[in-house]
């Protein structure tokens, strides 16, 4: 069955880093694409980056582009998302995603397997 466990999340002042991970097993996941989602408290669970694990292309939402990284290691099958300039508005628990579909994968609902998510706190 497939699992996919994050890690990295943390505390860290607005204008810091944090690299969060995501480690997939259960089944090779050369065909799949591979997803950051975020949620706030009182929010719906948003979409944050996507990549294509096979040939690497990456899809941004507009409020991370420039500040946030995906990238997947091959060999550890992990997935990474390294935040930049973090700011508070990025607070949420951040959960990996992974999906076998094609077309548009901006919503939750296109991914079918899910992590255990990760809490990243960002103070002003």
């Amino acid at each position: 069955q497939v699992q996919l466990v994050e890690s990295g999340g943390g505390l860290v002042q607005a204008g810091g880093s944090l690299r969060l991970s995501c480690a997939a097993s259960g089944r090779t996941f050369s065909s799949y694409v591979m997803g950051w989602f975020r949620q706030a408290p009182g929010k719906e669970r948003e979409f944050v980056a996507h990549i294509r694990w096979g040939c690497g292309s990456t899809s941004y939402t507009d409020s991370v582009k420039g500040r946030f990284t995906i990238s997947r290691d091959n060999a550890k099958n992990t997935v990474y998302l390294q935040m930049n300039s973090l700011k508070p508005e990025d607070t949420a628990v951040y959960y990996c995603a992974a999906t076998s579909r094609n077309g548009q994968l901006l919503l939750p609902s296109r991914f079918d397997y899910w992590g255990q998510g990760t809490q990243v706190t960002v103070s002003s």
